[in-house]
C-alpha cells in the first residue's frame, strides 16, 4: 500500500495502531494508517485559508 515510502513511528504508537487497526476491522495496519491520514488532510483541505490550517495543526499538537 504504501510502496517504497516509508514512515517511521514508535514502536508503542505502532502497537496502538496494530490494536486499534485489528479492532475495527482494517485489513491491515497500513489501512488503518492511510484512512487516518486521508481524514485528516479532508479537514485540512477544507480550511478556508492558512491562517485555519495552522489552528488546527496546533490544535492537534503537530505545531506550536
Amino acid at each position: 500500500m504504501f510502496g517504497s515510502n516509508k514512515v517511521k513511528l514508535d514502536k508503542d504508537v505502532m502497537a496502538k495502531v496494530r490494536r486499534y487497526a485489528a479492532l475495527a476491522g482494517y485489513s491491515s495496519p497500513e489501512e488503518f494508517v492511510m484512512h487516518a491520514l486521508e481524514k485528516e488532510i479532508a479537514k485540512l483541505e477544507d480550511a478556508d485559508s492558512e491562517e485555519d490550517i495552522k489552528k488546527r495543526l496546533k490544535g492537534l499538537g503537530y505545531i506550536s
